[in-house]
């Protein structure tokens, strides 16, 4: 008889620039992460370089169930759990799936906003405030996770 997982997404602190390295040093030992990424264009004095920059700076988002959560200990760079009124902070699935949506560029927000407001952003029951709009497309922080997320208004 097969038992369902029970698997949770934490919320995960690292070292400084070390998010993207925890990550797949986590996958390696079979943990689910996700750590939304962005494709930025760097210059160097001789070049320009496109490099994959992390939307959550020093935090990485791992699945597993809670009887297994020391076993991210092992790997270097891993600081600890994010805790908010001292629990450990859980994520919901929907959310994990809204942020995949909005860093595919694929959400969309039905207001009139200004930057400086307060939106409550849709699929991930998260408030966030706009930060910039060029167009129709938006740019907003997360209040609790404090990412950058994007978005299309209609």
């Amino acid at each position: 008889m097969m038992t369902a997982c029970k698997c949770k997404w934490f919320v995960l602190y690292t070292k400084p620039n070390a998010s993207l390295k925890v990550a797949d040093r986590l996958s390696a030992l079979g943990i689910q992460v996700y750590t939304p990424t962005k494709i930025e264009v760097r210059q160097w004095s001789d070049r320009k370089k496109k490099i994959k920059v992390p939307l959550l700076p020093s935090m990485v988002l791992v699945r597993l169930e809670e009887n297994n959560i020391n076993n991210v200990f092992q790997v270097p760079g891993v600081v600890r759990y994010m805790f908010e009124q001292g629990k450990r902070v859980e994520i919901k699935e929907q959310e994990i799936e809204a942020m995949q949506l909005y860093v595919e560029g694929k959400a969309k927000v039905t207001k009139s906003v200004r930057v400086g407001d307060i939106v409550q952003i849709p699929k991930l029951q998260e408030k966030a405030t706009i930060v910039a709009l060029q167009g129709k497309k938006c740019l907003a922080r997360l209040a609790r996770l404090g990412a950058m997320v994007s978005f299309q208004l209609q």
